[in-house]
C-alpha cells in the first residue's frame, strides 16, 4: 500500500471505531434545477470558462440546511459538544491512487458560480498535487459525489472529527408519479451518515428535507 493508501485505511477505520454510523437517504427531484442549468450551462462556460454541474447546487442546500441545524456543522470533543461559525465544506475528490477531500472555507457565503469555481479549482490543484496543507483541514460537513461516477446511491464513511457526510447519487431522469398521473422528472437520491453519538434520525431527516426543499424550489439565479 502507497502512504497515501495506508493514511485513508486509518483515518477510515478510526472513524468506523469512533462513530456509530447511520445513513438516511432522499430521493429529490432536481427537475427545476436541471432545466436551469440547462438554460444557462452554454452562457456559463463561455462567462466563466468552466462547466455548470450539480454539486454547487446541492452544496448551497447543504450550506442553507446548515444554518438552520447547526448540530450537524458541529464535532464532538470528548463529551463537549464545539459548535463551528464558519461553514466549510469538504468536497471529496477522487484520485488516481486515493482520495482527498479539499475544504471550501466561508462556504455559506458563495453563490452558485462562486462555489462551482472553488470545486474546480481544488479539484484540479488536488490532481496535481498543488493543494496547500491548510486547504486539506478545518472542515466542518463533507460532501461526496459519486454520482459523477454513475452510482446511484451510496453509505459515505463520516471523515472525522464532523458528525455527518452527504453523498450525491447521479441526477437520472425517471418515471414518477405526480397527482395520479406519470411524469418524466430528473431524480437524484441524496444520502447523509450522520454520527448518532450526537445526531438522531429525526434532526438527520429534518436536515435532510430542508436541502431537499432548497433543490426541488430552486429559484436562485446563477448568472
Amino acid at each position: 500500500m502507497s502512504t497515501m493508501r495506508i493514511k485513508i485505511a486509518e483515518h477510515m477505520v478510526m472513524s468506523k471505531r469512533t462513530s456509530p454510523h447511520v445513513t438516511t437517504i432522499h430521493r429529490v427531484d432536481m427537475t427545476k434545477v436541471a432545466k436551469m442549468r440547462e438554460r444557462h450551462k452554454d452562457q456559463f462556460q463561455a462567462s466563466y470558462g468552466f462547466s455548470l454541474t450539480y454539486l454547487p447546487f446541492v452544496v448551497r442546500a447543504s450550506v442553507v440546511a446548515l444554518r438552520q441545524f447547526p448540530l450537524l456543522n458541529a464535532s464532538l470533543d470528548g463529551n463537549n459538544i464545539v459548535y463551528h461559525n464558519e461553514v466549510n465544506i469538504g468536497i471529496a475528490v477522487a484520485l488516481e491512487n486515493g482520495l482527498i477531500v479539499p475544504v471550501i472555507r466561508a462556504a455559506d457565503e458563495k453563490n452558485v458560480p462562486g462555489l462551482q469555481r472553488s470545486i474546480v479549482d481544488l479539484a484540479a490543484r488536488a490532481r496535481s498535487r498543488q493543494l496547500k496543507p491548510d486547504e486539506v483541514v478545518g472542515g466542518t460537513f463533507s460532501i461526496t459525489n459519486f454520482g459523477s461516477f454513475g452510482s446511484l446511491v451510496g453509505t459515505p464513511v463520516i471523515n472525522q472529527p464532523q458528525v455527518a457526510i452527504m453523498g450525491v447519487g447521479t441526477v437520472d431522469k425517471t418515471p414518477v408519479v405526480i397527482d395520479d398521473a406519470i411524469a418524466i422528472r430528473s431524480i437524484c437520491h441524496l444520502s447523509l451518515s450522520f454520527d448518532h453519538r450526537l445526531i438522531d434520525g429525526a434532526l438527520a431527516d429534518q436536515f435532510m428535507s430542508k436541502a431537499k426543499q432548497v433543490l426541488e424550489g430552486w429559484s436562485e439565479e446563477v448568472l
